[in-house]
């Protein structure tokens, strides 16, 4: 009698086992379903990315390599030699940071339209120009936020990070090897065991670094973004906003003139104060007072917009601990706020460090390949993901895992639902999904209740 109470709840139990591995197997399957198309764009645009510098210089070697010279000209002629090639505003610079490399002037034209214009600081002569968004690099970069296609389809992109977190967690508990399996890949080519196992194998290995490029990502999403960094300010732990306590600011954050540091993308710009018949201090003296203050070379200088704007210096190389930007007022030279990695608290850097391995930039080579590595490793799992769906897939149906008991379903539902509540758009999503899914399938979850 105990024997047969005993079979019959490990019975009972393997059964529940069985409904939450299909809860979670469909679950899986939609994060999939919503991610993959995405993921691959990723992927390839990351991969890419991660050697923007490699890149940029082959593709562009005519406009960004030059013979070094020790005697460049004054910043302020190659600027007026770049307004002649493109007449318009000159809006920012970005020095070169060995002697090898050209100076890039931003330049806004009467359509509004930015343009950069390269220029030979040794020669003085113009090299060419492109729109500031035109560098190959730059148009990778677009493509991978979607911002390429504006900001609505810029949204999707934190949907598909916290949904790709969805789909890590539940690929690992799915293919985690149980009962003594081995960890390893089984059959033919051809065969739906040998995709299978592929996809099993990938995933446990590269789980964790593509887990690690989701959430290091979110930060520059559009919403959670926002909030995240509005919260880490708030809680002391982003920029000092000590530093501006006697400065006068505008209302113009740092990051509205182009990519900046995530930290201080919302930083304020302070203000020149105005001085009765006080000439501004130019070009020149504004680069030199930035290299005084110890900023590393190849920095960007803003130039001032209007009476009240200010010179400032950003520069944001591959060693994080470097980073740094200066604002300087244009009429008598003080530096109205300095602020580097040093001065971030601890969170801002933990998200800084974080995005700065994700884009390869954190440890060298090893970097780079570790996180190209991490790529391949999307498009195998997105290729295999879709083989294995094909070959099971009916005929005209969407081949969605088999419905589990309503107690498990809800049960992995919530947890899911948990994994993704951090993200705004992502929870939105993921709720929309499981009331169409629990609306599709109504009736068959009432009588499996009953």
């Amino acid at each position: 009698m105990s024997q047969a109470l005993a079979g019959t709840d490990a019975g009972d139990a393997a059964r529940r086992r069985a409904h939450v591995y299909r809860a979670v197997w469909r679950w899986h399957f939609y994060a999939g379903l919503f991610s993959l198309p995405f993921l691959i764009l990723l992927a390839v645009t990351g991969g890419l990315y991660l050697f923007k510098d490699e890149i940029d210089l082959a593709r562009h070697a005519d406009l960004l390599s030059v013979s070094p010279s020790e005697a460049p000209k004054p910043w302020s002629d190659l600027v007026a030699t770049a307004l002649s090639a493109q007449p318009g505003r000159a809006a920012k610079l970005v020095l070169p940071a060995t002697p090898s490399r050209s100076l890039e002037v931003q330049i806004d034209d009467a359509e509004r339209a930015r343009q950069s214009v390269y220029v030979d600081p040794g020669r003085g002569a113009v090299l060419g120009a492109l729109p500031t968004d035109g560098k190959l690099m730059q148009v990778v970069r677009k493509l991978h936020s979607l911002a390429f296609f504006g900001d609505i389809p810029n949204r999707a992109i934190e949907i598909v990070g916290g949904w790709t977190i969805v789909l890590v967690v539940t690929g690992i508990y799915l293919w985690w090897p149980r009962g003594g399996q081995a960890l390893r890949i089984r059959g033919t080519p051809g065969g739906r065991l040998f995709w299978r196992d592929l996809h099993a194998v990938t995933g446990l290995f590269a789980g964790g670094f593509i887990l690690f490029l989701a959430v290091t990502g979110m930060p520059w999403s559009g919403i959670f973004g926002d909030l995240l960094n509005r919260g880490v300010s708030a809680a002391g732990q982003g920029y000092p906003l000590y530093l501006w306590d006697a400065t006068p600011t505008s209302t113009v954050p740092l990051g509205a003139d182009g990519p900046v540091a995530w930290t201080l993308e919302q930083s304020p710009v302070p203000v020149s104060t105005p001085v009765p018949a006080a000439r501004p201090i130019g070009i020149d003296r504004a680069v030199a007072i930035a290299g005084a203050a110890g900023i590393a070379p190849g920095f960007t200088l803003v130039l001032p917009k209007g009476a009240e704007g200010v010179y400032t210096a950003t520069v944001f190389p591959d060693d994080i601990t470097l980073q740094r930007a200066i604002h300087i007022d244009q009429y008598s030279g003080a530096i109205l706020a300095d602020v580097g990695f040093a001065d971030y608290g601890l969170g801002a850097r933990a998200i800084e460090f974080g995005t700065n391995v994700h884009v390869g930039q954190e440890f060298g080579p090893l970097n780079q390949m570790l996180m190209l590595l991490a790529c391949v490793a999307i498009v195998g799992l997105s290729v295999s993901a879709l083989v294995m769906w094909w070959k099971r897939r009916p005929a005209g149906g969407l081949a969605v895992p088999p419905l589990p008991a309503p107690r498990a379903l809800a049960g992995v539902t919530a947890i899911v639902f948990a994994l993704a509540l951090i993200f705004p758009l992502t929870a939105a999503s993921l709720v929309v999904v499981a009331l169409l899914d629990t609306l599709f399938h109504l009736p068959a979850l009432r009588a499996r209740a009953a």
